[in-house]
């Protein structure tokens, strides 16, 4: 299977609102401040108001789901929805909910971003399915978005 080089995110964020354990594990919300998607086939910002969606599971995993807004150079809005897993040795996994950095290959990290825009010259993003790769670092998210 062939894969294209889209873009690279990177989301500043805030500090988490953590819920505390709840039955299914942790719930945090992770707000999502600004920042950019740069490369070959999208650029523009990330508009302030998302968010990262946390469940950390028992067993360590964070299950992922956030959501926010691109405004392209062209001045399209494309809503994203970014589900997926990010996992690593438990003093990692510590370390990073804890806002510090860790080195990204310590770290399974990846990503299906889903795109939503009424732009005609960008439907390609709702005909396509994407995958991530992403690094989290003390106040921000890399995403290396891939086509395939």
């Amino acid at each position: 299977m062939k894969s294209q080089f889209v873009a690279e995110v990177r989301a500043e964020v805030g500090p988490p609102l953590l819920f505390g354990p709840g039955p299914l594990g942790e719930r945090r919300i992770v707000p999502i401040l600004g920042g950019r998607i740069e490369g070959p086939r999208l650029s523009g910002e990330i508009l302030p108001g998302g968010a990262d969606f946390q469940l950390i599971r028992p067993d360590g995993v964070a299950e992922i789901e956030a959501r926010y807004t691109l405004r392209l150079l062209d001045g399209a809005l494309v809503q994203v929805t970014n589900r997926g897993l990010r996992h690593a040795a438990p003093e990692d996994m510590a370390r990073l909910l804890r806002g510090e950095a860790v080195p990204p290959e310590r770290v399974y990290f990846r990503t299906a971003p889903v795109f939503e825009t009424s732009a005609p010259a960008h439907a390609w993003l709702t005909r396509s399915l994407f995958i991530g790769q992403g690094t989290r670092l003390p106040d921000a998210v890399l995403i290396r978005i891939l086509a395939v």
